[in-house]
Order: structure tokens, then sequence, then C-alpha cells
């Protein structure tokens, strides 16, 4: 594979680009956009070698083609592109959803030419001026071929992840759906719902508000997310997330119903299950659920203190995505959270917390 198509070059497309020309320097990228701008930005930074508003015979030479705009638009790119590809091209998209998407490449007659793809991978910026190389790297990209693909189309893409410092792992299109139902979209879901039912049961002055912090704001971190990247995801997936979030309901009705009899021992078994389970998962940043990079410190309560932190960051040109003082510490250990972009400036600003003696804490 060594001629590269992109429809649409945001996060996500921009950052497979830019991985592809890190590893294929040589390698042909060319890509649609709505905005001139994009294609002129990526042009710029050589993350692409052609770009075009239009779709058409432009991509007939390419062996690989990314569809990388939400689950629905994808499918629409797919009709377009039907009649401009060359028999030997293989389709492939970066939505979370795959089952629609492998319908209509049925429907269109384009199973031997596709593979769903989904990098689990990603930011809370968006945009091809926010993309990057790295954030695939030792991240998950989930490979769901078709029956009628060949395998020699699926080990030469496979390889292409890998190139990428990705970790490829093949699934039907079934199995997908319902495993990032269980771990990405319900969860999605519960977190808006608890941080509606806060907001619905909350004072007049606001006093949950105020003190939420720590596990509260954690489990509903992910409730900021795209309204309506999420609504289309929900759309897509609705039977997987309803089966689920009945039985998770379920569960929650059982629990109501031990805490109104008051029946002792099941809470301590439910909290032992769960926390043997969550103890039990890798701390990479593999999954669909971005993981947050922070830590807190002990510092002492006076004027300047949090100058001091900052400024000592900014030295060691080490950039901070959010600091601020803890109030709520029943579940904390530090006086201070701050908050990094990735795993590699939270390292150094560990290490440099450490050598000048501060008390630094990290949560798993």
């Amino acid at each position: 594979m060594d001629k590269f198509g992109f429809l649409s070059l945001g996060l996500i497309g921009g950052s497979i680009a830019k991985a592809i020309r890190a590893v294929k320097p040589d390698a042909k990228i060319m890509a649609y956009a709505r905005k001139q701008e994009t294609l002129d930005e990526a042009l710029t930074a050589g993350a692409i070698d052609e770009g075009f508003t239009q779709i058409g015979d432009n991509f007939r030479d390419c062996d690989l083609i990314f569809l990388c705009a939400p689950v629905a638009v994808n499918n629409k790119f797919l009709e377009q592109l039907k009649g401009h590809i060359s028999d030997n091209a293989i389709i492939t998209d970066v939505g979370s959803v795959k089952g629609s998407i492998h319908m209509e490449a049925k429907k269109l007659g384009l199973n031997g030419q596709f593979i769903g793809g989904h990098p689990m991978a990603g930011s809370e910026k968006t945009g091809f001026a926010n993309s990057n190389a790295m954030i695939l790297e030792n991240a998950y990209y989930i490979l769901t071929p078709t029956k009628e693909v060949s395998q020699k189309a699926l080990e030469e893409y496979r390889a292409l992840v890998e190139k990428m410092g990705a970790i490829p792992l093949i699934l039907s299109s079934d199995e997908h759906d319902y495993v990032t139902a269980a771990i990405s979209h319900v969860p999605h879901l519960v977190a808006a719902a608890l941080a509606n039912l806060v907001h619905d049961h909350d004072s007049n002055e606001g006093t949950m508000k105020l003190i939420a912090a720590g596990g509260f704001k954690d489990i509903t971190r992910i409730a900021s997310s795209s309204p309506d990247m999420w609504e289309s995801i929900c759309m897509a997936n609705t039977e997987n997330i309803a089966t689920l979030l009945d039985d998770y309901i379920a569960s929650l009705e059982e629990i109501s119903r031990v805490l109104h009899n008051k029946q002792a021992g099941y809470i301590f078994d439910l909290f032992t299950a769960s926390k043997e389970y969550r103890d039990s998962f890798s701390n990479a940043p593999r999954g669909p659920i971005q993981k947050v990079y922070g830590c807190y410190l002990d510092i002492p309560d006076e004027t300047g203190a949090i100058a001091e932190i900052a400024t000592l960051l900014a030295k060691a040109e080490i950039s901070i995505k959010n600091i601020g003082i803890v109030h709520n510490r029943e579940f904390e250990e530090g006086v201070l959270r701050v908050e990094f972009y990735e795993q590699e400036a939270l390292d150094e600003a560990v290490t440099l917390f450490q050598e000048l003696n501060y008390a630094v804490h990290q949560r798993k």
C-alpha cells in the first residue's frame, strides 16, 4: 500500500495521515475536505500531497481510502466513492460504530473492498490543527473485515497499523459494536444521566455543584463530550446500548432493593468484586475513554503557592492543561490537582516535583 486517500481531515484523519507520512515518507497521500483552508493547512504541514474539495476520479489510484467523518457521513462517503475507485482499492473508516457502514458496504456491493476500522484514540480538541501522529501510539486499533475481503488486504492493513505504532485487534462488526457499547457508549450515557441527576436535585444555592470533586468529577468527566457526536453514535448502535443499559438498570434496581431492606453483606460483596475487577485493568491509555494525565500535590495554603508551581512547570517547558485547589478532599490525597495533556508531560512534572521534595500523589 503506497497510495492513500482521506475523506475528511479532522483530528483522527489528520493524525493517521501524519502517522503514515512518518512511517512511509515516500507514500502518495491525497485528501478531500469541505474547506480549502483545511487542505492548505495539511499541504503546508506535509501531511498530504494533493487536496480536493470534490469527490471523484481523483481517488481512483488509491490503495487504501480512509473515511474520517462522523458515522452517518461516512456512510454517504461510501456511496459517493462507488464508481470512482479501482477494483483493488480497500476502503476503511474510523467510526466508533461498525454495523451501519458494513450494511452500507453490502448494499453497495463493496463487501470485497471494505475493512472497518476504529482507532481507539482521540483528544478533547478537534480539527486538523490538533492532529498528531503520536496519539495512535499504543492505542488499540480495531479492524472489522468483511468475510469477502482478501486475507492479503487485511494483513497489509494490519501491518500498516502496527507500523504506525498502534495495536491491531481484529473483531467482527457485531462484536465491535457490542464491546464498545459496554465500555464506551453506555458509560457516556450513565455519566450524562448522573450529571443531570445532581443538577436536578441540587439546591437553589448550588451546594452539590460547589462541593463536587474527586470521584464525582472523574465519573462524570465524559459527560462533557460532544452532544452531536454522541447522539449520532447512540442512534447508530441503539440495540446494543439499550440491551446493556437495561441490564445496568436491573443491577441498580437490585442495589436499590438491597438498600431499602438494609441487606447486610451484599454491598460489601459488590464493592469487593468491582474493586478486584477494576484493579486488574491495565493503566495504559488504550481504551476509547481517554485517560486523564494528572497528579496531586501537597502545598502550603499561602499566597503565591499555585503561582510557584505554575512557574516551575513553565521554566521546565511543561504545558499545563488544568490546575486548581481541591476543596473537597474526601477521596483525594493532595491539596492541588494538576492535569497535563500527555503521559510524558506528567512523568516529567512528577520527577520535577519529587526532586524539589513536594509530596506527589497519583491515582490508578
